[in-house]
């Protein structure tokens, strides 16, 4: 018992049940003495989700340090040695960047099984033309929930990727303000209890744009959904802060912006839309909650609001939002293709540039997401236009790839086939997306499953295919095992042709003019065969990523011994023992050279501290074999 008390996350629980029913009973006294019925379900449970949140944190922690610093005490640098078994960090407010990271990952991939389970009820109801399984209701409530809570896995994903690699990549010892991360991390458990409360209390019909007037009214779920995205966002933009500041003050001697990895270069852009761009679908949830609790008038026309205007606030972010989740994944893209084609990485200003374009087009193109609402001509011009654009910064990406792999001698490994995975889906969703950006094209596509079909190959190419890329490339960093190859290739194919055969159905039925957040359809228009196929690809999707846990676990507790550098790689982090213990980088190294000068002869890209009183330099000379002259 002492042992599990001693885990923040239970500590945390208990305090938050109990801070729940503190803000229960507060409000509750606090109507009675304005002379109003003391229980009333939406103003209560508003409160209460707020007070529980609170001391869920306090319960992990997160406050402890500050609360110290504030009374006076000398808190102190944070501490990277804890007491107990290694495991008990992990479920406990830590400090290190690493166990942060670990923790980020974990709850993402948590979350997006829980996403998952919501997306096969959903299939398992299209798979066949009539009501079996769920009622309209819930189906739009499965349907909201699989939305959210993926989008919101994804950010996490990101996170995760993001605090472990940035200081191990950029020679530094941990993130600029360590307490700052974890607390940043633990915003996030509350909020996902937060989303998943809803379906207690209701659910939400609204699917996860959370649109009003149908927002504004009806069951306590939706305010619970509007809180738990509200905290997300919060948890989003302290991380921002964080990877912003790590990336431009904490870099090692020599490492120039331009000798920065491309990976953080797409963590450094998607972070600048995070902090900049996040508090905008924050102040339209709360304008919503204000609505249901007090009655105010933002969006309803009665009251001479305009539902309109919600659409343009969430849309601001919601849009560039994407681009959170896709810059990273196309980093770690360029970042592992040159490992994998053993090749300089092709136009590498022009590629790391091209992430600063896309954040910054970005938030030039929400209203294409408005085509229907009744805009002027002339703003649904300059928004086709603009969306456009962007194809330009990501085009750049993909010559780059294409270039990069030319003539190349490719492995095709685990972590290489996620790559080529991720260049074929997402290559789909660009090649559908000008579609979708042409204002008469739109209008008759709008809210159809042709939107959905090219949202989810944007999101697996930009984000699900390098996001387990990547995990399978640093899995022997961050556990000293290798996993099974075999099974990360079954993986691999299976998840490729089930999301294939998903996504196909979704792109035929949306091109027949089926509209999404429908649990039913007309036998008559012979969708049944379509939607069966597509549900059978989503069951694959599914039964794939178990087969990834499984590999995942099997390989953390029996897996072989990683070797030190088993990719060959020429990035920073393999150059620390793995996995890593402690402050990554004590004394930082020097960097000299340029990271993806794979097959050029004699290339130094670091020199590591004195070390019996001679300089150590690492990678200095490309192996024999892959000696050859390097792409211009």
């Amino acid at each position: 018992m002492r042992l599990l008390w001693s885990l923040g996350l239970i500590r945390g629980l208990v305090w938050g049940i109990v801070g729940t029913a503190i803000g229960i009973g507060f409000t509750m006294l606090v109507r009675m003495a304005l002379g109003k019925p003391a229980w009333e379900t939406a103003p209560v449970t508003f409160v209460a989700a707020v007070f529980g949140t609170l001391a869920f944190l306090a319960g992990v922690g997160a406050f402890a340090d500050w609360w110290r610093w504030a009374s006076g005490e000398e808190a102190g640098d944070p501490p990277h040695h804890h007491e107990g078994p290694e495991w008990v960090r992990y479920f406990n407010f830590d400090t290190d960047h690493k166990i942060i990271g670990v923790q980020y990952t974990i709850t993402s991939l948590v979350l997006m099984f829980a996403a998952g389970i919501m997306a096969l009820i959903m299939r398992l109801e299209l798979a066949q033309s009539g009501l079996q399984f769920v009622t309209p209701e819930q189906f739009n409530s499965a349907m909201g929930l699989h939305g959210i809570v993926m989008i919101g896995s994804i950010l996490l994903g990101v996170a995760g990727m993001a605090n472990y690699l940035l200081p191990l990549m950029l020679g530094a010892p941990d993130m600029a303000f360590p307490r700052l991360n974890a607390l940043s991390f633990w915003v996030a458990p509350p909020a996902a209890i937060l989303l998943f409360l809803s379906l207690a209390f209701g659910g939400f019909d609204t699917g996860w744009t959370g649109y009003p007037p149908l927002g504004a009214v009806g069951a306590t779920g939706k305010q619970f959904f509007y809180l738990g995205v509200f905290f997300l966002g919060f948890s989003s933009i302290l991380g921002a802060i964080n990877f912003i500041t790590t990336t431009l003050k904490m870099r090692a001697p020599g490492m120039s912006m331009f000798r920065m990895p491309i990976f953080v270069w797409g963590v450094f852009a998607a972070a600048w839309i995070q902090l900049t761009g996040t508090q905008f679908i924050g102040t339209s949830f709360l304008m919503v909650v204000l609505e249901r609790l007090l009655g105010m008038g933002f969006f309803d026309p009665e009251k001479g609001g305009d539902p309109v205007l919600f659409q343009h606030i969430f849309w601001f972010y919601s849009h560039p939002a994407v681009y959170i989740f896709v810059l990273p994944g196309l980093g770690v893209i360029s970042e592992l293709l040159p490992v994998f084609v053993r090749k300089p990485l092709f136009g590498y200003k022009w590629v790391a540039l091209s992430s600063m374009g896309i954040a910054t087009v970005g938030f030039l193109v929400w209203a294409h997401h408005m085509f229907t609402v009744g805009l002027p001509n002339e703003a649904n011009t300059f928004f086709m236009f603009t969306t456009m654009l962007v194809a330009v910064p990501t085009g750049v990406k993909f010559f780059s790839w294409v270039a990069t792999m030319w003539g190349g001698k490719i492995e095709f490994r685990t972590p290489m086939l996620f790559l080529l995975g991720a260049f074929v889906t997402f290559l789909l969703g660009g090649l559908t997306g000008p579609f979708l950006a042409v204002v008469p094209v739109d209008q008759y596509l709008h809210d159809t499953y042709f939107v959905v079909g090219h949202f989810h190959n944007t999101m697996f190419g930009g984000f699900v295919f390098p996001f387990l890329a990547a995990i399978y490339y640093w899995f022997p960093k961050v556990t000293g095992r290798m996993y099974s190859e075999r099974l990360g290739k079954v993986h691999f194919w299976l998840m490729l042709v089930g999301f294939v055969a998903q996504t196909g159905s979704m792109f035929q039925t949306g091109l027949f003019g089926m509209r999404r957040r429908i649990a039913d359809y007309d036998p008559s228009l012979g969708f049944d065969t379509i939607h069966l196929i597509g549900s059978i690809g989503g069951y694959l999707v599914f039964f794939s990523m178990l087969i990834f846990a499984y590999n995942m676990i099997r390989s953390l507790v029996a897996g072989e011994k990683a070797p030190a550098n088993p990719w060959n790689s020429r990035s920073l982090e393999w150059l620390l023992p793995s996995p890593v213990k402690g402050v990554s980088w004590p004394t930082p190294p020097v960097v000299v050279g340029h990271p993806y000068d794979y097959g050029v002869p004699n290339a130094t890209f670091v020199r590591l501290a004195p070390a019996g009183g001679s300089d150590r330099s690492s990678q200095t000379t490309t192996p024999a074999h892959e000696t050859k002259e390097a792409n211009r």
